[in-house]
């Protein structure tokens, strides 16, 4: 089997997740494994599937509504996590199709997820973004803003899973994997959305349950 075959690239992304995870005395199950998929077309997803994973990350509403809908016919059981930015006038798209949001950033966004969810009754998991390095052209709420953003998504009933955040490019992610770490652990919040290709396993020694891993499984996009 040929090294660049997505079968061989996720069967060693999962043993990188789960040394890593027994390293630091974690159980490999404790980590969901987000195979980013935004950009890519189905025929390049069927072979994952196949393979067995489950979980996926897009970064558009619109595009996923284009590709999921006949994959989980033929996978029923396939997750889809909204990875990317949201727009608020988007949300009740998001809250109908996705199973979890991991880019939850604002007051604005919150109110039109809270809303969302009142009216169609679908729960999707809610991770609040935070710009852990205050970085302008980053997404995210500021961490001093995070005690109010996470009281408002409480009042407004969202399903609150945990954190999300992009350290910044270029640097030592393992500080900023320990920041987001600290405030999940302050604000009594268990899921820990973070680490991509090139820093999954550092995340996971540092608690990541959820790893966004894409260009590792299908290659460099163009």
């Amino acid at each position: 089997m040929a090294t660049d075959d997505p079968t061989t690239r996720l069967a060693a992304v999962s043993t990188s997740i789960a040394h890593a995870a027994e390293l630091a005395g974690r159980k490999p199950e404790s980590v969901t494994l987000i195979a980013v998929s935004k950009t890519k077309p189905p025929e390049e997803i069927l072979p994952l599937l196949d393979a067995g994973q489950r979980v996926f990350g897009e970064n558009r509403v619109q595009e996923a509504q284009g590709k999921w809908p006949a994959l989980r016919e033929a996978f029923p059981d396939a997750q889809v996590h909204l990875v990317g930015q949201l727009q608020s006038n988007k949300a009740e798209d998001a809250v109908a199709l996705f199973d979890a949001i991991h880019s939850v950033d604002r007051l604005s966004l919150v109110t039109a997820l809270g809303r969302a969810i009142d009216k169609l009754g679908k729960r999707p998991a809610c991770f609040l973004q935070v710009n852990i390095g205050h970085e302008d052209q980053k997404g995210g709420c500021a961490i001093a803003d995070l005690p109010g953003l996470i009281t408002a998504a409480r009042d407004a009933g969202l399903p609150l899973a945990g954190l999300m955040a992009v350290p910044p490019v270029e640097t030592e992610a393992a500080p900023y994997f320990a920041l987001l770490a600290k405030l999940a652990r302050d604000h009594g919040l268990d899921g820990l959305s973070m680490g991509m290709s090139g820093d999954y396993d550092t995340a996971v020694m540092l608690g990541a349950t959820h790893v966004r891993v894409g260009t590792a499984l299908f290659g460099a996009r163009k």
